[in-house]
């Protein structure tokens, strides 16, 4: 099992980095709330409608230079869009990238309070614990429990309190060299699999409590089916992954890290 876990290069960079796929409602409000912060923003366009498309090319030309605009031309899903924000956000000299959603679940105002955590502890991903209102589907909230199971199984931890959520901070290096060595989900599967793959190579997982909501434009991609056997296919992958790292995990045990 590698291990990440060195101290990042001096100095704090930090990049918002949004995956855009038809949320042309809801993303104004997003890039306002990231603009707020005093952050920069890229927004990935998976491949969206033409309806998205044009509202990403306005708010990148009013917002030009604190919002870029990184065009995909086919869909890649959410992992693809974000991984491909890594590597946009690498090569333009950013440490750190903070990942949240379009659709208007996270709230940007916890963003300053979310760098503040990582500029503090640089080396950790900072990952944001939801606190839902009424407006949670209640079966999304069950349903996250059995995924919340598998990762304290393959991470043999409770380190990591809610590997679904969307709003984290990633430091870049050990990030660009995990997904230069390893392939990682790139739809609904890659906030978990990124995650549990960052902890076995030694990154601490940081947990913050975030407000969440449902979202402001109504727009979901999970495909029921396709989307549940993809992430079962990932728990199994990660199982097994965790068996040949057991040793290892045992010695480590982690304990959780809440801020």
């Amino acid at each position: 099992m590698a291990n990440d876990a060195a101290p990042t290069p001096a100095g704090f960079r930090p990049l918002v980095v949004i995956p855009v796929f038809d949320h042309e409602h809801a993303i104004a409000t997003m890039v306002e709330g990231v603009l707020a912060s005093g952050t920069p923003c890229l927004l990935v366009d998976d491949g969206s409608g033409e309806s998205c498309a044009r509202e990403l090319d306005r708010l990148t030309a009013l917002h030009a230079p604190r919002v870029r605009l990184l065009r995909l031309p086919v869909n890649q899903g959410k992992g693809g869009a974000v991984l491909a924000g890594f590597r946009d956000a690498g090569g333009h000299g950013y440490t750190h990238v903070l990942q949240i959603d379009a659709d208007g679940q996270h709230d940007p105002a916890d963003i300053p309070r979310f760098l503040a955590d990582a500029q503090a502890h640089p080396a950790d991903v900072v990952c944001g614990v939801p606190l839902y209102d009424a407006s949670v589907p209640k079966g999304r909230l069950y349903g996250r429990y059995l995924t919340h199971v598998w990762v304290w199984i393959n991470t043999v931890s409770f380190a990591i309190r809610d590997s679904m959520c969307g709003f984290r901070v990633y430091p870049l290096p050990p990030v660009l060299r995990l997904i230069d060595e390893e392939t990682i989900g790139r739809r609904m599967d890659f906030d978990v699999e990124v995650l549990v793959r960052l902890f076995w190579r030694g990154i601490v997982v940081r947990n913050l409590p975030t407000r969440v909501t449902y979202p402001l434009d109504g727009v979901s991609h999970f495909d029921v089916w396709r989307d549940n056997v993809r992430i079962s296919r990932m728990h199994t992958r990660l199982f097994f992954g965790m068996v040949r790292r057991l040793p290892r995990l045992l010695v480590r045990r982690t304990p959780v890290a809440i801020s």
